[in-house]
């Protein structure tokens, strides 16, 4: 299955969610500390990248299609660094601030190439604020194909049953990443997207594909949506939906860093939806997108280009 560039580059995604600053310290390792048995890392260079929700929109960007956030921030220097980095990406923002809130930043120091250690700073936001977000949110609907809702936990999401109600009142497609182990808020949604660890936080381990396909469908059933997509890692990846269960196997590849992920893999499916596209029709490619993904450093993103390469 394939879509034409151009009628990607006119699907619109509004993208709801937690976002965060990743903040990457690189350095070299050439000794023990004398204070505590630890690696002193001399700093030689610095990056950040859009992360959480916000990597989730640069995810539907580089792809080729449209995409708006709307979030919660603090009104501190990581929220200014962050909205400068997503507004010069295309990226619509709509930044509700907060002045009591901590921008989340996961600050991950790498030496020698691989991680050695991840600091976060981060706190919840105010409840008044996240409703005037709701507001905005019901102005924005409209002009948008699909919406996605990035939870990471983090609080933005306090109110996301009125928004999916809105939504789903609006017929428009609504894709979840969800968190935690109460799904309840999610009711009425078109697919979420969990992982293994997630879902299992939520059903419980299973025994057997046919246990696991039971657990699944009756979660979609009390939870009234139309499909459960389960990433499984190097199991590929798994749709549950009204006529059974259909799956996609991993795309055989090194596996160099699987950050963000699931970001790529949502990202991808609402593109497609938002560009026509079923939820079945768009699974391969989704799976594909994760793949690719996995191969490279950090929180990445697919092109066009590689995505129908």
């Amino acid at each position: 299955m394939t879509i034409s560039k151009e009628k990607l580059s006119q699907a619109r995604v509004l993208v709801v969610g937690d976002v965060m600053l990743d903040r990457y310290w690189y350095g070299a390792v050439d000794r023990i500390s004398p204070e505590a048995p630890v690696p002193v890392v001399r700093i030689t260079r610095e990056e950040e990248r859009n992360g959480g929700a916000a990597n989730v929109a640069y995810n539907l960007i580089t792809l080729g299609a449209q995409s708006s956030l709307l979030t919660v921030v603090g009104e501190d220097e990581a929220s200014h660094k962050l909205e400068a980095l997503v507004a010069n990406t295309g990226i619509q923002t709509h930044f509700g601030r907060d002045a009591d809130l901590q921008t989340t930043v996961k600050l991950r120091v790498i030496g020698r190439q691989q991680q050695l250690l991840r600091v976060d700073f981060e706190n919840t936001p105010k409840t008044e604020v996240l409703a005037s977000q709701t507001a905005t949110f019901n102005t924005l609907l409209p002009s948008h194909h699909a919406v996605l809702f990035s939870d990471y936990g983090k609080g933005g999401l306090a109110h996301v049953s009125d928004m999916i109600a809105h939504a789903r009142a609006a017929g428009k497609p609504i894709l979840i990443d969800p968190k935690g182990s109460d799904y309840s808020r999610y009711r009425g949604a078109t697919i979420i997207t969990p992982n293994r660890a997630e879902l299992q936080q939520v059903v419980g381990a299973w025994h057997s594909e046919t246990d696991l396909q039971n657990k699944a469908q009756a979660l979609r059933q009390q939870l009234d949506l139309q499909a459960v997509l389960l990433t499984r890692s190097e199991e590929g990846m798994t749709l549950f939906d009204t006529e059974g269960q259909v799956s996609v196997s991993a795309q055989a590849r090194e596996v160099f860093d699987v950050t963000g992920a699931g970001d790529t893999v949502i990202a991808t499916m609402a593109a497609l939806v938002a560009a026509g596209l079923s939820l079945r029709e768009a699974l391969p490619l989704a799976n594909r997108a994760g793949g690719l993904v996995v191969g490279k450093f950090g929180t990445a993103t697919v092109s066009y280009e590689e995505l129908f390469a």
